[in-house]
């Protein structure tokens, strides 16, 4: 085997302290905040002079981390947030919450919202995408009691 574990999952936003408050209220717990800059960085990412400004977040279980990313220099050049769900490439992040109706209010009150429906899963889960800010897609997902089946829809919902 290769891969170790996943590290993080990078989005590009342009309100770095809007995209930090949303996911706090989300539970993440903020890590910190820096400036990524300088030749190597460029030499990774194939931008060549570079200037980001990032903060990472992480899972209150510790094992998933989130970086969030505001490029400065070079500027965007694209934009998918308003992509649906069906768009090739990436698209959305999928969190599991204790309470999906709670944390459906709490986002609500911070500019959240629903795409779709908040639908049930047979007795597994409950689902729901929503846009946070700048339109990020966020999957939500609420398992309920023990699953009947061994299929785990969050592995396969793409």
């Amino acid at each position: 085997m290769t891969v170790k574990r996943m590290d993080n999952v990078g989005i590009v936003v342009e309100d770095l302290d809007a995209a930090i408050e949303f996911f706090k209220v989300l539970g993440l717990e903020f890590e910190g905040r820096a400036m990524v800059e300088g030749e190597w960085a460029g030499r990774v990412t194939g931008l060549g002079t570079q200037r980001v400004e990032i903060a990472m977040m992480r899972t209150p279980d510790g094992h998933g981390r989130l970086e969030l990313s505001r490029f400065l220099a070079p500027p965007v050049i694209a934009d998918h947030r308003n992509a649906p769900v069906n768009a090739l490439g990436y698209l959305r992040v999928m969190f599991a919450v204790e309470d999906i109706d709670d944390t459906l209010v709490r986002l609500g009150n911070i500019g959240a919202t629903l795409v779709g429906e908040l639908v049930q899963y047979e007795n597994s889960y409950r689902l729901c995408y929503i846009r946070g800010p700048e339109g990020i897609l966020i999957g939500l997902a609420e398992q309920l009691g023990q699953q009947t089946s061994r299929e785990d829809p969050l592995e396969n919902s793409g």
